[in-house]
């Protein structure tokens, strides 16, 4: 069994799939990067196993993927749109070189381009009966989460509260302003933003990539911070499980996000919630077959209720963070679990 890997050598989620490889006793996996699929120098043999990750921050890679003939700056939020379709089209090109090589990819073009897109995403979920937040608008009228439909790693996500005339807008997003005009940059510092101005400028700047607005769920609290959930499916099983909890709406752990007490959660919620979320995510996991493994957020509802937040093909980056006893993730991480699985599947 030999591994193929696309993706930036440089990115941690590639370097440690090749780790799990190797542990698991295989052949050194072969790294194509994304930079020679897009230039169109690539090949792949027969019978390899492809495991197509993330372009991850390469700014060559990103301003090929958009389109762009200028070089791009990765921290701009602006450009979402473009980036997908160039994206999902590059894609959809490597599916067909994997197989016309006689390859298999461990994806379908497809399913991936929903997992990346929210509103096609949550009307999915929604059409086969999974419990989703419901829409909202995504004008500021109202209280909403409102996302940027092809957006990732909580890129451009304004957390907005209305309160009869007064709005607070919590997100990622710096606003900048410029002799350019509104500019907003990616920052690891959650900002919040309280004046009109401010609100109404980050909302026009967000607007043209296309927005996903739903209303906001309170959720389960440990020790005082709001709760969530990413769980990892293998094979369309839940492997993997960690309790995010933050101080802020986002709970995203690179944006100050902490890991909670995921036993403490259980024993909150008891037994039968917590199985019936691992049924929701396996469930949502069902609705991508093709896709080895996924991120699926679950968002615990203080009225006790849970909904499926987010979907992501790339969200298995979650280092040291053993498996689920009594499954092929047990004792091992995201990686070692999809390596194992993977050796049941083609042996």
């Amino acid at each position: 069994m030999r591994f193929a890997i696309v993706g930036n050598p440089e990115n941690r989620r590639v370097t440690l799939f090749a780790d799990a490889v190797r542990a698991a006793g295989l052949p050194e996996p072969r790294t194509v990067p994304w930079l020679d699929v897009l230039r169109g120098d690539h090949a792949f043999e027969p019978g390899e196993v492809v495991r197509v990750d993330s372009p991850g921050e390469d700014a060559e890679v990103a301003r090929l993927l958009r389109g762009s003939a200028e070089p791009v700056d990765m921290y701009r939020v602006e450009g979402s749109r473009d980036w997908y379709v160039g994206f999902t089209t590059a894609l959809e090109k490597l599916q067909a070189a994997i197989e016309g090589a006689g390859a298999f990819a461990l994806f379908r073009q497809r399913e991936v381009a929903v997992a990346f897109d929210k509103q096609a995403c949550h009307a999915l979920l929604l059409d086969v009966g999974l419990p989703v937040p419901d829409e909202a608008e995504s004008d500021g009228s109202e209280s909403a989460f409102i996302k940027i439909r092809h957006g990732s790693s909580a890129s451009g996500v304004v957390a907005l509260t209305v309160r009869g005339s007064r709005r607070r807008a919590v997100t990622s997003a710096e606003l900048v302003r410029t002799e350019r005009g509104i500019e907003l940059y990616n920052s690891l510092r959650v900002r919040t933003y309280l004046r009109d101005s401010d609100i109404d400028d980050l909302l026009a700047a967000l607007a043209p990539d296309g927005l996903h607005a739903e209303q906001w769920i309170a959720k389960v609290q440990q020790d005082g911070r709001d709760c969530d959930l990413r769980i990892v499916t293998v094979g369309g099983r839940a492997t993997h499980a960690v309790l995010r909890t933050s101080a802020h709406p986002m709970t995203n752990l690179h944006l100050g996000g902490q890991r909670g007490d995921l036993a403490r959660f259980r024993a909150l919620v008891g037994e039968p919630r917590w199985h019936k979320i691992l049924d929701y995510a396996q469930t949502t996991a069902a609705c991508f077959p093709t896709v080895h493994s996924l991120g699926i957020d679950v968002l615990p509802g203080a009225d006790g209720h849970d909904y499926i937040g987010e979907v992501n093909a790339y969200g298995d980056l979650l280092p040291n963070l053993m498996g689920l006893p009594g499954t092929v993730g047990e004792g091992v991480d995201t990686y070692g679990a999809q390596v194992r699985a993977l050796i049941g599947r083609f042996a």
